[in-house]
């Protein structure tokens, strides 16, 4: 076996050229199918983290503006929700939705100390922290007793907390802050979502009776629900909702925008159906990827054999038996493409980890929000392996063919070849 590896070292280093275009075939598939597929996961978990950040059997409904007449009422009208629609959707719709709640917002200066910051404060329900998911670093959520009492309490990110008590934030955890003209004790901090909202929570009675009293808007209402179990049985929910809240507002009964809603089952089917095609088109181009260079592995073993059609004539003219003959080129086949296979498996596993470097902990902001959109862009080792030994299997298979038509033929046919 050594004698044999000897003589592949040899004869690599005669042909340096068609070695290195053999190991670059190799080594560029590997590593072009692992940055796809690392760039796709990246996307992907993303869309991932962001849709675990809220519960998917839940809905929020938004005030709007009408698109279509009616009732003698011309379009254009701004919609706001109101107490008798939330009395609506706690009774009418007792068969389908199970807790129901409503969010106010308002925006005004919180500050501590010397610090101060403008933020904007969420009145909620306790329900909301089970539609929208949050991460409690410290404390408590919103609870039932805050809204009964309208307990003025303050639920903060850790971003926020940090820009009131810059040296160690957690100690805001039960001291009070001035909200407005108002004094609130912070109750608890959560880590910062995904999508960098920068909203405090407080109970939606507090918030509403300080600052929305007056008004007869109650901001926006959602809800969790059961039973909606297809796309269609969402559909058809969603249109028996709109068309009742809408006729509390005089407004027409397929008018779409006078009411809006957010699913988070629909959001989710849609989101799955994303990621589905996202996979599909990256498997597609990656596999096409390793099959160029498949191609370009086969074509230089093609090519190689021929080149040495005469050497295997004069191996066999000496007695040389055909399975040395055929052992020679499927060995130097599959040191050549493990090798360089490794090469290209660690360069792409090198080139994941530099993605995830830089553009894994960068976010975009839309104006509105903030939004990671690449996350964790690695593969599994158990995917870079495969790929690496398709790669070796495909070399070896393409040098196995032509050598064993080599180790066929006659020694003296071998030597009259150029």
């Amino acid at each position: 076996m050594i004698e044999l590896l000897k003589e592949i070292g040899q004869t690599t280093k005669r042909n340096k050229l068609r070695t290195a275009l053999t190991g670059f075939a190799v080594a560029w598939g590997i590593f072009m199918i692992i940055v796809l597929l690392g760039a796709g996961n990246g996307l992907i978990n993303a869309n991932l983290q962001q849709s675990g950040e809220w519960l998917t059997n839940s809905m929020e409904a938004y005030g709007g503006r009408t698109s279509k007449p009616y009732n003698g009422l011309s379009e254009g009208r701004n919609i706001d929700l109101n107490t008798k629609d939330l009395g609506i959707t706690e009774s009418e719709f007792k068969n389908t939705i199970d807790d129901v709640g409503a969010t106010y917002y308002y925006s005004t200066t919180v500050s501590h100390g010397e610090q101060y910051m403008n933020l904007q404060i969420m009145g909620v329900y306790p329900i909301h922290s089970s539609i929208v998911k949050r991460s409690l670093i410290c404390g408590r959520n919103i609870n039932n007793i805050d809204l009964k009492e309208k307990r003025k309490v303050l639920v903060l990110t850790d971003k926020q907390a940090k820009e009131l008590e810059p040296k160690d934030y957690k100690t805001l955890l039960g001291k009070y802050v001035k909200v407005g003209n108002f004094s609130f004790k912070v109750v608890g901090i959560y880590k910062t979502p995904g999508d960098g909202e920068s909203s405090a929570y407080s109970a939606y009675s507090t918030i509403k009776s300080i600052y929305g009293a007056n008004s007869n808007s109650i901001g926006n209402i959602e809800f969790t629900f059961h039973g909606l179990k297809t796309e269609e049985d969402n559909d058809a929910f969603e249109k028996a909702y709109r068309r009742r809240l809408n006729a509390n507002h005089q407004a027409h009964p397929e008018d779409e925008r006078a009411i809006w809603l957010w699913n988070g089952y629909t959001q989710s089917l849609q989101m799955e159906q994303g990621i589905a095609i996202i996979r599909t088109a990256l498997w597609i181009v990656g596999l096409f990827t390793l099959l160029s260079g498949i191609v370009g592995v086969s074509n230089i073993m093609l090519i190689t054999v021929k080149e040495r059609t005469h050497e295997f004539g004069i191996r066999k003219a000496i007695g040389a038996k055909p399975w040395s003959v055929l052992r020679l080129i499927i060995v130097e086949s599959v040191i050549i493409t493990t090798f360089f296979g490794y090469i290209g498996m660690v360069l792409g596993v090198m080139a994941n980890e530099y993605m995830d470097a830089t553009l894994g902990h960068d976010t975009i902001d839309t104006g509105l929000f903030q939004a990671t959109m690449f996350l964790n862009p690695t593969v599994g080792l158990d995917v870079c392996f495969e790929t690496t030994m398709v790669m070796v299997i495909a070399g070896t298979i393409a040098g196995l063919i032509p050598a064993f038509k080599a180790s066929r033929i006659r020694p003296i046919e071998a030597l009259r070849a150029d």
